[in-house]
């Protein structure tokens, strides 16, 4: 069940990353959803295994919101140069 819930915090990281993030990203709903569970999965897991937070808390959403802000980031500066 954990996994579900990364899953829906990370589109609502995603939703909320895309409005924060500076600059005309031309993703589509979908991407800026995958790009936000991705960054979400990372951020979460990532933070749980260094003994940032335990989960459930809200520092995990806030990491998540990190993490899909810094994934968006870089597919922006990757699809740049393409």
């Amino acid at each position: 069940m954990s996994i579900i819930w990364t899953i829906i915090i990370g589109f609502l990281a995603g939703l909320i990353a895309r409005a924060v993030l500076p600059g005309r990203q031309s993703l589509g709903m979908i991407w800026t959803t995958l790009l936000g569970i991705v960054g979400s999965l990372v951020a979460t897991y990532a933070g749980q295994a260094m003994g940032w937070y335990t989960a459930g808390t809200t520092a995990g959403f806030f990491a998540s919101v990190i993490g899909a802000v810094i994934v968006l980031a870089l597919y922006g500066l990757i699809a740049k140069r393409t």
